[in-house]
């Protein structure tokens, strides 16, 4: 039985954890293509990854290129490329610029690699999900924007440390755009399945929902130059781990919505079980009157969003 393939499109600090990551899981054989005056950075990174993989036995291979026609036959595609945010951007900054990029993988995907699942990191991400899916005429459920899944996992991770508990004992969900208008559910977030408002007053939940929505900004703002890249990766890696894996998982997704939760034609941040059939359906469940309306919000801030890429 053959090993499955893992094609990284972008070979920056995003797409370097990713090859590290993907390693150490086993997931299958990775390859990191990027743009041919990159090739030989790339192919630095790949080698320093295959001579670690004696230290742990991974037995699974790496390589580089800067031809795209390398992602053929690939079961998935993670497209990292793009210009990455500064200080001084909002997302939606990026969006011409990545419009670009999304452009030119759609076309090398639609070309080598139809048939596989493909995660877009990009930002504006929920717009780039969405071009990329139009571009590439690949069915809605082979198209999938990493928004929900890491927004939740630092919702989690703020909640954990308000709370002094474990971040494995704390569950939550977070709705809507990958950005400030994103809706951290507070509703369905627990630790140990007792409700967060049972732990902290409601001026603290208040203070993890907004560090949530700025949590990105607040990394580039560390960072200076560059944004996520180690909690971005590992929020892809529990993707394609669902997939490939077909786990069945249950993960906050930009996907396309036809309807659900009253949204027709728009890739926006939903909870959707993740399994061989990729984006294999969405959940829809009640939302209270406040928690509909911000929902509203965000999605109006991504149709004004999509709306500039005039396509």
């Amino acid at each position: 039985m053959s090993r499955k393939k893992m094609a990284l499109v972008g070979g920056g600090q995003i797409g370097g954890i990713l090859a590290l990551q993907g390693t150490q899981r086993e997931l299958g054989d990775i390859v990191i293509v990027d743009l041919p005056e990159k090739e030989d950075w790339v192919k630095g990174k790949a080698l320093d990854v295959m001579e670690m993989r004696p230290h742990e036995g991974y037995d699974v291979d790496l390589s580089a290129s800067g031809d795209c026609a390398e992602i053929a036959g690939a079961d998935v595609v993670i497209v990292t490329a793009g210009m990455p945010r500064n200080p001084d951007m909002s997302r939606e900054d990026l969006l011409k610029a990545n419009l670009e990029t999304m452009r030119n993988v759609a076309k090398y995907v639609r070309e080598y690699a139809p048939d596989a699942f493909v995660i877009v990191t990009t930002n504006p991400l929920d717009t780039m999900a969405q071009a990329f899916h139009k571009l590439s005429g690949l069915p809605k459920n082979q198209v999938l924007g990493m928004s929900g899944a890491l927004d939740t996992a630092r919702f989690r991770t703020f909640i954990a440390m308000a709370t002094g508990t474990s971040v494995k004992d704390v569950s939550c969900v977070v709705l809507g755009g990958h950005g400030p208008t994103m809706v951290p559910l507070t509703r369905t977030a627990s630790v140990g399945g007792i409700p967060i408002d049972e732990l902290l007053n409601p001026d603290e939940i208040d203070t993890i929902v907004e560090r949530t929505r700025q949590a990105g900004t607040e990394i580039v703002n560390l960072l200076v130059t560059g944004s996520a890249f180690y909690s971005t990766a590992a929020s892809v890696m529990e993707i394609v781990e669902a997939y490939l894996k077909d786990k069945k998982r249950v993960i906050p997704s930009s996907v396309l919505c036809e309807g659900e939760y009253g949204v027709d034609g728009l890739f926006v941040g939903v909870p959707c079980v993740i399994g061989s059939g990729g984006v294999e359906r969405i959940i829809e469940f009640h939302l209270t009157p406040d928690e509909q309306a911000a929902f509203d919000r965000t999605v109006a801030a991504v149709k004004s969003s999509v709306a500039q890429l005039g396509m």
